[in-house]
């Protein structure tokens, strides 16, 4: 299937970061704060003297294929297995031109059906974490990345592929330097992880009041602001249970599957209770890859806290959802309505789709609107930006 009849926009591919990603603008004074290095003859990062598992092969020479993993779970031999025994099922591949050039990305898109999409980093999601006690280090390396994303990428190629500059709130003042920086050269989207911001004393709620001047530029911009699945924190509450030291999303176990806590739940909470969209109503959301199974539970638990509001509504104004592979899209149309569903592919991690399109299939019984809706136009909106003073 190569043609829907209409614009695709894909909420969720990803890009393969080279070693130069996170250091080649890095700041000399914190060069030695993410280094490779070799351990048992094999290439490894290292962050603030740290060796991080985070992603086995920070170098992304071999990767896993694309949809390994789903197409292992649809086999005989899945259960018991962990994330990365299923791609080594498959066995890996050589990392493509298309995973990390914007022109071979088009020519592939183009046979894939896309006419359009998101593109995340991959390395780049463990950045905040490792570095959360330290905003010098966390803020320079963040800018790096942007830097060496606009210029391999740009922010807006060919009105096709909108690559994600990440932003991190834990200094307000530089948050928003930041993003100024990204919107003077064009970007449509900006992403934060869904988590609380790290502070010297103790993390917060991104929905306080101390972080409306970033807050305050982005609704005057109009621009989206993303929240892809990255590493949270959230481990704590499995290691409390089954110990380790770092998340490593590729060995999630059945119980870390099973816990209730849930980054992007609870940062939509904390956002909508701390008033985040009454102070700023012209600010747009989008969660991607953070699956929509905890989305009418969350929407309950919030009408029970806040009864004199709306959440549900708050939902259907402020927040683009990407539903979950696998999950029950009909489900969340009857929560927020098709107008603020997406789809996302996850392409080309293993975990994802190898064949975009291929989601289509989920929108069975849909109505044909309803379907150019989550496979595209939705999206297409969102990523057109809504200047507040035209609201």
């Amino acid at each position: 299937m190569t043609d829907l009849g209409f614009p695709v926009y894909d909420a969720d591919n990803h890009l393969y970061e080279p070693r130069e990603a996170l250091t080649q603008y890095l700041d000399k004074k914190h060069r030695r704060q993410i280094q490779y290095v070799e351990v048992n003859g094999r290439t490894k990062i290292a962050i603030c003297g740290k060796i991080s598992d985070y992603i086995p092969n920070p170098t992304f020479e071999v990767v896993a294929r694309p949809g390994a993993y789903a197409r292992f779970l649809r086999s005989t031999g899945a259960a018991g297995k962990t994330m990365r025994e299923m791609g080594r099922a498959e066995g890996p591949m050589k990392c493509i031109d298309e995973f990390r050039n914007p022109d071979k990305r088009l020519a592939l898109m183009d046979r894939q059906g896309l006419h359009a999409t998101l593109v995340w980093g991959t390395l780049v999601s463990a950045v905040e974490e490792r570095m959360k006690h330290d905003a010098g280090l966390m803020h320079a390396a963040l800018r790096a990345f942007n830097r060496w994303l606009h210029e391999a990428w740009g922010f807006v190629h060919q009105e096709r592929i909108f690559p994600v500059p990440m932003l991190s709130l834990m200094d307000v003042d530089q948050a928003c330097e930041e993003l100024e920086w990204c919107l003077e050269r064009g970007a449509r989207i900006v992403g934060i992880r869904p988590a609380p911001v790290p502070g010297y004393r103790a993390s917060r709620s991104p929905g306080l009041p101390e972080f409306d001047p970033f807050w305050a530029r982005v609704a005057e911009a109009g621009i989206a602001v993303g929240m892809h699945a990255s590493d949270s924190g959230y481990d704590q509450y499995a290691a409390a249970w089954e110990g380790g030291e770092e998340f490593l999303p590729f060995e999630m176990t059945p119980l870390r599957r099973a816990l209730s806590a849930n980054p992007i739940h609870d940062t939509l909470a904390a956002l909508i209770c701390h008033g985040l969209f009454e102070r700023h109503p012209n600010l747009r959301l989008a969660s991607v890859e953070n699956g929509s199974s905890w989305l009418p539970g969350l929407i309950r638990r919030l009408e029970a806290v806040l009864p004199d509001q709306s959440p549900r509504e708050t939902f259907r104004r402020h927040i683009w959802v990407a539903v979950g592979l696998g999950e029950d899209p009909r489900k969340i149309a009857d929560e927020i309505g098709v107008d603020r569903m997406m789809f996302g592919s996850d392409f080309p991690h293993p975990e994802g789709l190898e064949e975009p399109l291929s989601y289509y299939e989920a929108l069975e019984g849909f109505e044909a609107e309803e379907t150019r809706k989550i496979m595209g136009a939705n999206l297409q909106g969102l990523l057109e930006p809504r200047p507040a003073s035209a609201v």
